[in-house]
């Protein structure tokens, strides 16, 4: 039985692609095919066993390395320029466009979507507020293509037979665009990596890509109001020179940091913060797995991965004051990072791998009756 994956754009090593190197734990026997493919070595290593993608036109694009992003409006021909019509079984990997590339009835096509796509649905207001296009030429046009992809969006849905949601949270969200339902099998986190620690420093930690939804800057201000309380903001991205002019001297900026320095600066936080609205959230169940708690936002993803009061702290507003009043009270509690571990354990990459094979090989031997259990288990 021949197998194809099928991944939005592989450049980068983050959650997403953890998910694709679980199912490549399951399975290793995948042709890959995405929009793109510019990982190094040692990714691919890790996340594809050491294969090389089928790409689409896009990866022989001027700056397609480097911002793939500007041909979004070249995203719904290139994702269908793939070619998997071989395949028995087609499992896509999408936040974008991967769950639209062309099955036809003799396929299954399993879809794990991360959420629809974020730009042209739920935060298509805020990427043209933060883009500086809701109006002129620019603004007219990127709507127009945003528009296109809605619709391109809902039309292409079909071609997936089963959807699987990496949260309650997602699945209400394809339920609402694609009024489809969806299996809920929560993404694999690698507990084994991120270990317990009970010996806690006095920061306050704050990590992801500087990109303005995740909120980085309510966080910074929150802490620039705490002049007494250290804050450590890990990461990259376009809002770097924003949230340093933001910053007072409590809040320190490191960079980008690589999994080893992650793990200790989760490990010794006296706890992490988090200000987005998350569809998961694989950064607050790290921080779990190493008996960090999480002051966070309570929306999202994030109220079914952190039990407040228990293994974390919730605010309801994305806001400087929202989250100093959170600060307030979880400095007036105790917390056990032996409990909070046990939280995160839920949430193994072991535990995923299990569901996601279970729920595979069900949909296939219900789908080829006359080749039961043929995936290797």
């Amino acid at each position: 039985m021949k197998k194809a994956l099928v991944h939005d754009w592989f450049y980068t090593h983050a959650g997403a692609e953890n998910v694709v190197q679980s199912i490549t734990n399951v399975w290793d026997d995948f042709d890959f095919y995405s929009l793109i493919d510019f990982l190094n070595d040692e990714d691919r290593k890790a996340v594809l066993k050491g294969k090389h993608c089928t790409t689409s036109f896009i990866q022989k694009f001027p700056t397609a390395k480097s911002n793939h992003r500007k041909f979004l409006q070249w995203f719904p021909r290139a994702i269908e320029s793939l070619d998997v019509s071989q395949y028995d079984v087609v499992i896509s990997s999408s936040s974008s466009v991967a769950k639209g590339v062309l099955t036809h009835q003799n396929q299954l096509h399993i879809c794990y979507c991360h959420s629809p796509m974020r730009y042209a649905w739920n935060l298509y207001f805020e990427y043209l507020k933060s883009k500086g296009l809701e109006r002129g030429i620019k603004g007219w046009y990127a709507q127009k293509v945003l528009h296109y992809i809605r619709q391109w969006d809902v039309i292409s849905t079909p071609r997936v037979d089963y959807f699987i949601a990496n949260s309650k949270y997602i699945a209400q969200r394809i339920k609402k665009i694609y009024n489809r339902e969806a299996t809920v099998i929560y993404p694999p986190v690698n507990t084994d990596v991120f270990t317990l620690e009970n010996d806690k420093e006095e920061y306050y930690i704050a990590a992801s890509r500087l990109v303005a939804y995740k909120r980085i800057d309510v966080i910074v201000e929150a802490f620039s109001n705490l002049p007494n309380k250290k804050l450590i903001v890990v990461g990259d991205g376009p809002e770097m020179k924003k949230l340093k002019k933001l910053a007072k001297k409590n809040v320190q900026f490191v960079g980008k940091a690589d999994q080893k320095a992650m793990i200790v600066y989760l490990q010794k936080a006296k706890a992490l913060v988090f200000a987005a609205d998350e569809d998961f959230g694989i950064l607050p169940v790290e921080a779990q797995s190493c008996g960090t708690p999480v002051i966070a936002f309570q929306k999202g993803g994030l109220l079914e991965t952190v039990i407040d009061g228990e293994t974390g702290v919730f605010f309801d507003r994305q806001t400087p004051e929202a989250i100093e009043t959170a600060i307030a009270a979880f400095e007036s509690m105790k917390f056990s990072p032996e409990l909070i571990r046990k939280n995160a354990l839920r949430f193994s990459r072991d535990r995923f791998e299990k569901e996601l094979n279970a729920f595979v090989t069900e949909k296939i031997n219900e789908f080829y009756p006359w080749k039961k259990d043929i995936l290797n288990t």
